[in-house]
């Protein structure tokens, strides 16, 4: 049941993100939690070894360089869900991760988890 909730509040939020952001396009709810879906998938695959990789240079720039992953496997979410959901180029998507995050962090801060 967590599980769910936690499923369609992502799709909320992406949903919301979509919004708010300039240049980017969610065909519809339904695709905004598989949106949610795919961009936790990548980011926990492929993001985590580019992560692995680059924690050196992650280390140097105080967290910059995750950043940018975060932002390229939202690019790469684009690319794999084609029309569904469209973001526009780099900084649109740089944009719609920080909204996403903000977004977040109001959602974690209004209804806390049971663990915190």
């Amino acid at each position: 049941m967590k599980f769910i909730i936690s499923l369609l509040i992502t799709g909320i939020v992406i949903a919301l993100a979509a919004y708010i952001s300039p240049g980017v396009h969610v065909e519809s709810f339904l695709w905004a939690i598989v949106t949610g879906l795919v961009i936790g998938f990548v980011n926990a695959t492929v993001g985590s070894i580019l992560r692995l990789f680059t924690f050196p240079l992650n280390w140097l720039t105080l967290g910059l360089v995750s950043f940018i992953i975060t932002v390229l496997m939202i690019l790469l979410t684009d690319s794999l869900l084609g029309s569904k959901f469209d973001v526009s180029g780099f900084w649109t998507a740089a944009l719609f991760a920080i909204v996403v995050a903000v977004l977040e962090m109001i959602v974690g801060k209004l209804f806390p988890s049971k663990k915190d």
